[in-house]
């Protein structure tokens, strides 16, 4: 009798050699569908304008918005012939909104609805609602006039959408005639709905219904966004004359050892494009969570009508193709006119980005694992001996008890408690992780109870979905369902999360979800959902709910008292309003490093401020010049994180020995000495949804040379940043904008305009402070973020060509939301006509306080032409104190003379004015 392998032990072999595949091999692109292996991006694709002609009719006024139907002009065979709803809104602030769905009749409750993403759009939107009073007819069109000379065109026949500034086109929708609605219908005998790729069928109970159209963006000479990919930051053409690239891919996907320079999509989705131009910016947004395919059209592809385009009297525009797999058409326009407008506009629909705590933009030291508690001690003792900073220590999946996550393995981490408690001693935070997928294991507290609530995802066959991850068999959380998000937020909680304390924070990986198993190592898209969704509808905001409800969990474990931080891995439009997010699975090359500039350049434009890539790359073993030049970029990345691979040796900051421990330590800590100018801008971000680090044409908008840019970047708008990218280089090519810049290392001042060869060294990279500008920092070293709070500040000013400068300086506690009732200090220091005054931002009267006892230690003025004297005057005192001329002192080793006042002990909090004259 032939032997039969038990059916545990083969699913064991099955999920090792997954494992083993998964960490032997790097990306594999068969492993993934390009648009040919994807029927509903192929068919898009293929279409033709005369093909997908649709009329507006019925076009009314109703409640302040137009409403009307769409009427297909050529039905193809098969297809049902029902018309569209069309709903058109606006909204202050130059929003505009279109919604198209397939029209639903009340009284038939058999008939399934299309999928509408939830807990995305802000609740307060809907206030902001204009309700028009006049519509006008105007050769063949519906004709809405807003404020600013802005008018919308919706035209007849052919449908379309125009958005217009007077006489000139902004945006248009379907102005190419690629507008395409599959509707849901009936299956008949003979239709084959199913779908195959690799050895994975898609059941497709409800047949094909993707949607196309295009978009348009006039007057528009680069587009940007549409996150995640490695690649440019302006977007490169897809389609057109000897032009056979893939689209852009939106669809989250657990890409292992990803590669760059490619338009395949990776672990998150923002459907949130921009254009720009020195004359105007513009945006456009799709809220759809299902697959979606993004072509960039180069001039002469095919259907491309230039006769059109002259018509509306343009010289540039950009066409886009817009494809999805499912769901309805609710987009929204975005009149700018300027980028900052943008961001504006966008986080006014989607949200603003969240305030963190100020520990969680410090350091970070993670890899995947440290594999006991002496692990723990060993490391942090390292930084202390080392004399290096550090914040937040990380625990990947192997601390916990077999994968079963809010547990810990005792035999190795048998005093959690007390380890996060030696970390908090001094002021150190650690973070864990907690993945989507929930070990099957009967004996599992979480997986019983999931299980006896029925709150796991399940298959086309109404069956708990089983899949492979980390712990082998697995099950997911259907986090669509609010009940659900509701009960895993209860899982934080200290009594049912043994182990963990006040300073213990969450870490979301795998969440796109992973399923090594599945369909392109994801789940499969006829599974079913809360409200019977199928997963091709939610799944590219499925880690966008998981990551709702973590953040949630600890919002209830300090009772709504203190900000939570949460990082996930996969992202969707509104995760700017949850928490932070990486790049993910990188790997230690020189492309690497480069590529992370514009990778975190597009997630900023598209919202996520809070952002990074791990340090030294995930995958891989940087030799020490690499490392050190990433230490030194991400030192200004808003995420600061260095993360590394199970199989990838050793690499805390002072293990590759001197020079490079000094090099990487001095990195780390002018991290440090600009936290206050860090926190300042992620209180900018959480007002404006203006980024931390941002391309240089957000800050110089009118400079053409800058718009295809992004070796460099602006970290808020005082300090330009180009890494080294080149292993050995000794010189960097650095474009500096018009103006005063002043190179942090030297003191140097550049007039912009230009490109320059900037000297390197192994000690630092190219940095600039832009003139006109005024920076707060702390010089004292520390061992922590937390240890900082009372010390005192420099101000580093840089002098614009008159002689002027300004900047802010924004504090609260740090930790809890106090800051939303006034509890906050927010200052702005001005530089002119030789006085440097502090005024307050926000005075007004407030329901708390927060009282800060810090001081102005030392101030250095770069640039200033006076003559020499020897002391400056403080008001209202009239108090002398010392004032000389020559090196700054800094920490980065400013070699050329500076006006520095030493220790004119004002108080931070308060008005004052120094004289220099």
């Amino acid at each position: 009798m032939a032997y039969r392998m038990p059916t545990s032990t083969l699913l064991l072999q099955v999920f090792v050699l997954v494992f083993a595949a998964r960490c032997a091999y790097s990306w594999r692109r068969e492993e993934f569908r390009n648009c040919n292996q994807t029927p509903f991006c192929k068919r898009a694709r293929g279409l033709k304008p005369e093909e997908t002609s649709y009329e507006a009719s019925e076009v009314v006024l109703v409640d302040g918005h137009l409403q009307g139907k769409l009427f297909p002009l050529s039905i193809q065979e098969g297809d049902p012939s029902s018309p569209l709803s069309m709903h058109v809104f606006f909204y202050s602030d130059h929003i505009i909104r279109l919604k198209i769905n397939e029209l639903n009749d009340p009284s038939d409750g058999t008939k399934r609805k299309r999928f509408e993403v939830p807990y995305v759009i802000e609740d307060s939107l809907d206030e902001k609602r204009l309700w028009i009073q006049k519509l006008v007819e105007e050769n063949g069109a519906s004709v809405v006039t807003l404020a600013s000379n802005l008018k919308v065109f919706l035209q007849h026949k052919p449908f379309q959408i125009r958005i217009q500034d007077g006489e000139k086109c902004l945006l248009s929708f379907n102005s190419n005639g690629l507008f395409n609605f599959e509707q849901l219908r009936e299956k008949k005998e003979g239709d084959e709905w199913e779908e195959s790729f690799r050895t994975h069928t898609d059941s497709r109970p409800y047949g094909p219904q993707s949607i196309s159209f295009d978009v348009t963006f006039h007057g528009a000479e680069h587009v940007y966004g549409i996150p995640e990919h490695a690649t440019n930051l302006a977007l490169r053409p897809t389609r057109g004359p000897e032009i056979t690239s893939e689209p852009y891919r939106l669809f989250n996907l657990d890409v292992f050892e990803y590669i760059e320079d490619s338009p395949f999509g990776l672990y998150g989705s923002i459907p949130f494009m921009l254009s720009h131009s020195a004359v105007r910016s513009t945006g456009f947004f799709w809220l759809n969570s299902a697959e979606m395919l993004i072509d960039i059209l180069a001039p002469g592809w095919e259907g491309d009508d230039s006769n059109k385009k002259q018509e509306l009297n343009e010289s540039d525009h950009i066409d886009t193709q817009w494809i999805s797999e499912s769901g309805i058409i609710d987009v929204f326009f975005f009149v700018g006119p300027r980028p900052k407008d943008l961001l504006r506009q966008y986080t006014t629909v989607t949200g603003l980005p969240v305030m963190p705590q100020l520990f969680a933009t410090a350091y970070h030291q993670s890899r995947w694992n440290y594999k006991d508690e002496a692990d723990v001690y060993n490391v942090d003792d390292g930084f202390d001996d080392n004399d290096i900073p550090y914040d937040v220590l990380w625990l990947d999946i192997e601390h916990t008890d077999g994968k079963r996550y809010f547990t810990f393995d005792h035999s190795l981490f048998p005093n959690p408690k007390e380890m996060q408690e030696k970390l908090a001693s001094k002021g150190r935070h650690m973070v864990t992780i907690v993945d989507p997928h929930i070990k099957r294991d009967d004996g599992f507290f979480l997986h019983k109870e999931a299980t006896s609530k029925g709150y796991y995802v399940k298959d086309i066959h109404g069956r708990d979905f089983d899949g492979w991850c980390w712990p082998g068999s697995s099950s997911y959380l259907d986090m669509l369902n609010p009940e659900i998000r509701k009960w895993w937020a209860e899982k934080f909680s200290y009594t049912n999360y043994a182990g963990s304390t006040p300073s213990l924070y969450i870490w979301n990986d795998m969440n796109e979800p992973s399923v090594f198993n599945g369909p392109e190592a994801t789940m499969p898209r006829d599974c079913v959902h809360h409200g019977g969704i199928e997963h091709r509808d939610v799944h590219n905001a499925y880690g966008y709910y998981f990551h709702m409800a973590t953040a949630d969990g600890l919002l209830q474990r300090s009772g709504g008292k203190d900000r939570p931080f949460v990082l996930s891995r996969a992202f969707f439009a509104g995760t700017q309003k949850v928490g932070a997010v990486w790049t993910g699975d990188n790997t230690a090359e020189w492309d690497h490093l480069q590529v992370s500039v514009p990778m975190v350049l597009s997630l900023g434009i598209t919202g996520l401020s809070f952002i990074g890539a791990d340090v030294g790359g995930f995958f891989g073993n940087p030799d020490p010049e690499l490392l050190t030049r990433w230490y030194q970029l991400a030192a200004y990345y808003p995420f600061f994180r260095a993360h590394a691979h199970l199989d990838t040796k050793r690499r805390e900051p002072w293990l590759f020995g001197e020079p490079y421990t000094s090099y990487i330590r001095d990195a780390i800590r002018e991290r440090y000495a600009l936290l206050p100018y860090f926190y300042t801008l992620f209180r900018e971000a959480s007002m404006t949804g203006v980024p931390i680090m941002r391309p240089l044409w957000m800050e110089f908008p009118d400079e053409e040379m800058t718009y295809t840019l992004d070796r460099e970047c602006m970290v808020g708008s005082s300090l330009l940043v180009n890494g080294v990218y080149t292993q050995g280089a000794h010189t960097e090519s650095v474009y500096l904008p018009g103006g005063l810049w002043y190179e942090l290392k030297t003191g140097k001042m550049f007039s912009g305009g230009d490109y320059f060869k900037i000297p390197v060294a192994m000690d630092t990279i190219p940095v600039f402070q832009r003139g006109g500008t005024i920076i707060p920092r702390r010089e004292r070293p520390r061992r922590s973020s937390t240890q900082m709070v009372n010390d005192p500040y420099t101000l580093l000013i840089a002098v614009n060509g008159t002689h002027e400068a300004e900047g802010e300086l924004y504090m609260d506690d740090g930790n809890t939301f106090d800051f939303a009732e006034g509890a906050f200090i927010h200052r702005k220091f001005i530089f002119s006509q030789g006085c440097l005054t502090s005024v307050a931002i926000n005075s007004q009267k407030s329901r708390k306080k927060f009282i800060s006892s810090s001081m102005i230690e030392r101030i250095v003025i770069l640039g200033l032409e006076l003559p020499i004297t020897t002391h400056a005057t403080v008001e209202p005192h009239n108090r002398r104190v010392e004032l000389e001329v020559g090196p700054s002192l800094l920490r980065s080793g400013m070699q050329s003379n500076a006006y520095i006042i030493r220790k004119p002990n004002v108080l931070v909090s308060e008005d004052w004015l120094i004289r220099v004259l």
